[in-house]
């Protein structure tokens, strides 16, 4: 069992590394497209922005309704990465040495 418990939080630190991952490239993109350098003509861009824009938006969203834009900049990304790592760093280390401790108890 606590094999099973090991491989869920390894799985859920992998799942939180890739979301962070993914709302850095989706900054850069706004970023790179705030800028002009790249644009949504190109088919391969257009589509991976909107796949970014989708798996970050509903994670970004609520924050973006609390936190306001600072002189024109978003600064929700930075806050929702820093809350992410928060979680995989202490939360999830916590929650697994619980569980594996009550599994132990029992």
């Amino acid at each position: 069992m606590a094999a099973i418990i090991g491989f869920i939080f390894f799985v859920l630190h992998a799942l939180l590394n890739l979301l962070r991952l993914a709302i850095i490239v989706s900054a850069i993109l706004s970023w790179l497209f705030a800028f002009d350098v790249i644009n949504y003509r190109n088919r391969f861009v257009a589509s991976l922005a909107e796949a970014l824009d989708r798996i970050t938006g509903p994670v970004l969203a609520p924050f973006r309704r609390i936190i306001p834009t600072l002189g024109g900049i978003d600064i929700t990304p930075i806050i929702v990465l820093i809350l992410i790592t928060g979680v995989m760093n202490y939360l999830l280390p916590a929650s697994q040495a619980a569980l594996l401790s009550l599994l132990v108890a029992y």
